[in-house]
């Protein structure tokens, strides 16, 4: 078996335990059976298993980022930005993903490479919320108030949370998601201001700002 190929069925077996099982479920053995390989190659291809469960999530998390990123793309407002994020949500959570997200937030209040693999898959999907929103936000009075960053993690870390409040009270995180709806429309609202009332909008918020 080529190493490559080798590599990527280890890849593949640990994504799979992950969405299935769960975070504690994988070790050296239980991945190198479900890839039907030797154990030791695991640790030939990558070290040490945190660092395959690192790269793991690395990979699935890209080819979700890299799944959504037309319809993304295709967002021409707020409000159509959290359709997307709705989408995503559901179909996020059937795949399990957010299962593994919310271990991996979860190990990592005590492991420090679980916490930089929940924040490197994390940073992949705020870079691109934030890539989202600086481009709908391009001609908005918002764009010259605050810093695209911050919306952009602001919205993104609200779903992240939204996905695991949903594991508990799916009910609870519907009505959050629909208030979140709210930013959008209130976006919308500010982008048909007259000039003059942006320019007093901007001064209202600076002078809010510095106290």
């Amino acid at each position: 078996m080529a190493t490559s190929e080798t590599k990527q069925r280890l890849l593949a077996a640990t994504i799979d335990l992950l969405a299935g099982p769960g975070l504690t479920a994988i070790s050296a053995r239980s991945v190198a059976n479900a890839a039907g390989v030797n154990q030791a190659l695991v640790f030939y291809h990558f070290s040490t298993v945190s660092a395959l469960v690192r790269e793991a999530t690395r990979v699935s998390t890209q080819r979700g980022v890299d799944h959504y990123r037309p319809a993304l793309d295709a967002a021409s407002s707020l409000t159509e930005l959290l359709e997307v994020g709705r989408r995503l949500h559901a179909e996020e959570s059937a795949g399990g993903s957010v299962r593994v997200m919310a271990q991996l937030l979860a190990a990592g209040q005590t492991d420090p490479e679980h916490a930089q693999t929940a924040r490197d898959c994390l940073e992949l999907w705020f870079a691109e919320v934030t890539r989202t929103v600086a481009r709908l936000l391009a001609g908005s009075p918002i764009r010259d108030l605050v810093d695209v960053t911050d919306p952009g993690r602001t919205i993104g870390a609200a779903f992240i949370g939204l996905e695991l409040y949903d594991g508990v009270d799916p009910d609870g995180a519907a009505a959050a998601l629909d208030s979140l709806a709210g930013l959008g429309i209130l976006i919308e609202v500010l982008d048909g201001l007259s000039p003059l009332e942006r320019k007093l909008l901007r001064k209202r918020i600076s002078g809010a700002q510095k106290r």
